[in-house]
C-alpha cells in the first residue's frame, strides 16, 4: 500500500503546494505524507497507520526526495495496550477488561446511530483510576473494594452506511458501586467528546460517589 517510486517523481516534480508549505516551516526536519482515505479531519487525530511515510527536507527547506516508507502504514487497527498490558486492579471490569471496554463504546456509538460500525479503538494516554472500600473486619492491612472507577482517553473511528467517516477524540468513563454486593452492584458510563483527561480524572472523583442515586441514568455524550 506504500507510495510507488511513480507517485514520489510525480509528487517532486509537482509539490502541492501544501507540501512545500510544510517543508518550508521545517527546515532540516521531515514531513509526514498522510493517506487522507484513513482520516476524518486532517487536523484531527491522525492514527500512526494513516502515515505513508515521511519526507526528508533539506537545510534549506526544500524537499531533499529521501522518502522513509513507514512499514506500518495501512488500515488502522486498535491499541489497547495501555489496558491489556495495565498491573492496575481491573478484575470489576471482567476477564478481559479492554475487550469489556471496547464493547461498551461500541454499544454507546450504536445507541446514538443504529448500524454505526467501530473501526477502530485507541488508547492515547494512561488511563485515570479510582478504587474505594473499607477495611476488612480484624485485618486494617486489607481492604474489601466496594467501588471503583476509569477514565480511558481514546481516538477512534466511527463509520455507518451512507455516512462519512468520523475520527472522534475523548474520554469514556466507567464507575461501578457495591462491588462488595454482587446482586446491588450498579454501574454507570460517560463518554465525553472533546473532553480532556485532566478534566475526566476530576469529574471521576465526584461520579464515583454519585453512582446509584436516583437522578443518574445512562451515558452521556
Amino acid at each position: 500500500m506504500g507510495d510507488t517510486s511513480t507517485e514520489r517523481r510525480r509528487i517532486l516534480q509537482s509539490p502541492p503546494p501544501e507540501l512545500v508549505a510544510e517543508a518550508a516551516a521545517n527546515p532540516g526536519g521531515s514531513v509526514a505524507a498522510i493517506d487522507a482515505d484513513l482520516i476524518g479531519d486532517p487536523n484531527g487525530y491522525v492514527p500512526g497507520e494513516a502515515v505513508r511515510g515521511m519526507w526528508r527536507v533539506g537545510q534549506d527547506g526544500k524537499l531533499t526526495g529521501e522518502f522513509m516508507e513507514n512499514p506500518n502504514y495501512g488500515p488502522p487497527k486498535d491499541d489497547l495496550t495501555e489496558l491489556t498490558e495495565s498491573e492496575h486492579w481491573l478484575d470489576w471490569l471482567g476477564e478481559q477488561p479492554a475487550a469489556a471496554v471496547r464493547e461498551s463504546i461500541a454499544g454507546i456509538l450504536t445507541e446514538q446511530v443504529s448500524d454505526a460500525v467501530l473501526e477502530w479503538l485507541k488508547i492515547v494516554d494512561t488511563p485515570r483510576y479510582l478504587t474505594g472500600g473499607r477495611p476488612q473486619p480484624d485485618d486494617s492491612n486489607h481492604m474489601i473494594v466496594t467501588r471503583a472507577g476509569i477514565a480511558v482517553p481514546f481516538a477512534l473511528s466511527v463509520t455507518a452506511p451512507g455516512r462519512r467517516r468520523d475520527i472522534l477524540q475523548g474520554v469514556f468513563s466507567w464507575v461501578a458501586v457495591s462491588l462488595d454486593q454482587p446482586d446491588d452492584r450498579k454501574d454507570q458510563v460517560w463518554f465525553d467528546l472533546g473532553a480532556s483527561l485532566e478534566w475526566a480524572e476530576n469529574q471521576l472523583r465526584d461520579r464515583i460517589y454519585r453512582v446509584g442515586r436516583a437522578s443518574e441514568s445512562g451515558p452521556t455524550a
